[in-house]
């Protein structure tokens, strides 16, 4: 099969069956140009509708910052949700409740103010973390490093090559 674009748009496809011989093409042309008052006009109706598209773009990012903050939280949950006191689990889920009930929406600040309540909720389960690796690690004791070096009967040496 091979594809063949020429200066003016048009595409050639020719299909050649190499068992039989057989050629088969098609040409596709392109019959439903733009004028250039349709081209103008489009580009007008762009540039009316641009901060438009600029601000629903920003809630798209902003739904999607939550849904990636949502899933990070579930799994989160998931792992070190035994660790946690219930009170903070609890704190926890009824945040991730409120920022699903408000992403889907079109207020941002909404959405921005959900995200950073859950953000911080979800902080306390970091916090629990390091303390317990800290207690823990004040708990065992440490091993004792041996500062005198073993000899191995090897002797260090400087030498220069003489040509």
């Amino acid at each position: 099969v091979t594809f063949d674009i020429d200066a003016n748009g048009i595409l050639t496809v020719t299909a050649k069956d190499k068992a039989t011989g057989k050629t088969q093409n098609i040409t596709i042309k392109d019959t439903s140009a733009l004028s250039k008052e349709e081209i103008e006009r489009m580009k007008k109706e762009a540039e009316v509708h641009a901060t438009e598209d600029r601000k629903h773009k920003e809630v798209i990012d902003l739904r999607n910052q939550a849904d990636a903050l949502i899933y990070t939280t579930k799994k989160t949950l998931r792992e070190f949700g035994e660790k946690v006191s219930s009170q903070d689990k609890k704190e926890i889920e009824d945040k991730l409740v409120e920022l699903k009930k408000v992403k889907d929406g079109n207020d941002d600040s909404a959405i921005k103010k959900a995200m950073d309540e859950l953000s911080q909720a979800v902080q306390k389960i970091g916090e629990q973390m390091y303390k317990a690796q800290a207690e823990q690690a004040k708990g065992g004791e440490q091993p004792k490093k041996d500062d005198k070096k073993k000899d191995d009967g090897t002797i260090e040496g400087q030498f220069e090559e003489k040509k």
